[in-house]
């Protein structure tokens, strides 16, 4: 039950996340620095991605919400699952979900994916 709960709470914000992020995307300036270091994402709308991942992960601090804190992410050598933390796994991870987390393989696109990844390296 509880992990329904989370679930629904998931799906909620990101469905509100959506249509809020599209909303005020034409009021938004232009990122001064978009694209990330080694990726083909965009760090700056994989922030915008991450609004949705906030609800249950901290990026500031080392501290469990829900799930992990992701600070470092890319700085660590494994993920919670026990894999090497690499674009692919990360990306296996967002795809496929686990421990708790719903998968979000068909509620985020590839682009989305490829923007949360570039601005989960920037942490």
């Amino acid at each position: 039950m509880k992990r329904t709960f989370y679930f629904a709470l998931t799906a909620a914000v990101l469905s509100a996340s959506t249509m809020l992020g599209a909303a005020a995307q034409d009021t938004k300036a232009p990122p001064q620095d978009t694209k990330a270091a080694a990726g083909a994402g965009d760090a700056a709308k994989g922030k915008e991605v991450f609004e949705q991942c906030a609800v249950c992960h901290n990026t500031d601090t080392d501290e469990k919400k829900i799930g992990p804190s992701l600070k470092g992410l890319f700085k660590q050598e494994k993920l919670v699952n026990g894999k090497k933390v690499t674009e692919a796994n990360v990306r296996e991870f967002i795809d496929n979900g686990g421990n708790g987390m719903p998968a979000y393989a068909d509620m985020l696109s590839k682009d989305d994916k490829d923007n949360l990844i570039a601005y989960l390296k920037t942490l």
